[in-house]
């Protein structure tokens, strides 16, 4: 019996749209002959499935649909692909925990602390993996930008800590750009991190785990045409992305030893990717995606293209896997 998965996208955040073509693409390569996949989609107004050419509601209290063709119907799996809020920082996971619906993704604390890139940072720190120098800021609290550049230097980032968003990041030169920055960045968030510059080579890596263990893919190299690895850059082809990064085999092994240390640390599930910028023959980590872009642009799928491992068995190992255990 094919289980009616549910691939939930869309969500909250500014990237409700990259959120449903990632997922588009994962319905797409999807084995059809043990899931039957169709894309729920999640806004403030509710949850709604693209099922047969219909646009039905999803009950939040148990799941089900009415189809005119097919009756009434209810999801018997979830996989949630939403970059940000409610997806990639565990909300949803947390709902289907307690409403024992069986789901794909990380737990909803192993989701929560890695969406957070202030806690998830610290978090890696305490086991010293190197993390770029920060400060967390709070809406409720007022802050020092003097103080901030005499910490960091210049330039240095400001981005929102507790989005998955692309959006209110910004690399910061003067003391005077601060303020304005800052504020852009609670824009999308309730807290905001101000971290130093790192300069060195950017890498990140694909993680997952299936019944042969946690697996790493290759890395990419990501040379960025704007400022940095910012919204046009990751979306709208403004970067030169390298598969695999020009690193020493040494220094790959490295970063995918530490990507998978990481992976278990957080005990992450299903798909992730870790990004890193290589300074001083050192990875620091820069974030943890716990939801990574999967779209025609994105990076991960040109990892598999270069791992030669089929879309379509890459996810089926993950469902394999994260379904026997769970």
């Amino acid at each position: 019996m094919k289980k009616l998965t549910g691939l939930f996208c869309g969500g909250f955040s500014s990237e409700y749209e990259i959120s449903v073509k990632s997922a588009t693409e994962i319905k797409n390569a999807m084995d059809s002959s043990n899931y039957e996949v169709y894309l729920v989609f999640v806004s403030r107004e509710g949850w709604k499935i693209d099922y047969k050419d219909e646009l039905l509601v999803v009950s939040e209290k148990d799941f089900s649909f009415t189809s005119q063709q097919d009756g009434q119907r209810k999801l018997d799996l979830a996989h949630v692909y939403i970059h940000g809020n409610p997806g990639e920082n565990g909300k949803l996971q947390a709902y289907f925990e307690m409403k024992q619906l069986p789901f794909i993704n990380a737990s909803a604390l192993s989701s929560e602390l890695s969406f957070d890139k202030w806690f998830c940072n610290q978090f890696l720190k305490s086991f010293s993996i190197p993390v770029a120098k920060s400060i967390l800021l709070l809406d409720s609290e007022t802050f020092n930008s003097s103080q901030i550049g005499e910490s960091l230097g210049f330039p240095l980032f400001v981005k929102p800590a507790d989005s998955g968003s692309s959006y209110g990041i910004s690399k910061v030169y003067t003391e005077s750009e601060l303020p304005n920055s800052i504020n852009e960045a609670f824009k999308e968030g309730k807290t905001v991190v101000c971290e130093s510059f790192m300069q060195g080579i950017e890498v990140t890596c694909g993680v997952y785990q299936n019944n042969e263990g946690i697996q790493t893919l290759p890395c990419t190299e990501i040379v960025p045409e704007t400022d940095f690895f910012d919204y046009e850059a990751k979306y709208l082809g403004k970067s030169e992305e390298i598969t695999p990064a020009r690193i020493s085999p040494e220094m790959t092994d490295n970063v995918q030893a530490l990507t998978r240390k990481i992976y278990a640390l957080l005990q992450l599930r299903s798909l992730a990717r870790v990004d890193y910028i290589i300074v001083d023959n050192e990875p620091h980590v820069i974030e943890v995606n716990t939801t990574p872009g999967f779209s025609k642009e994105s990076i991960v799928p040109k990892m598999l293209h270069c791992a030669q491992i089929n879309i379509s068995d890459f996810w089926k190992s993950i469902y394999t896997f994260e379904l026997n255990r769970s």
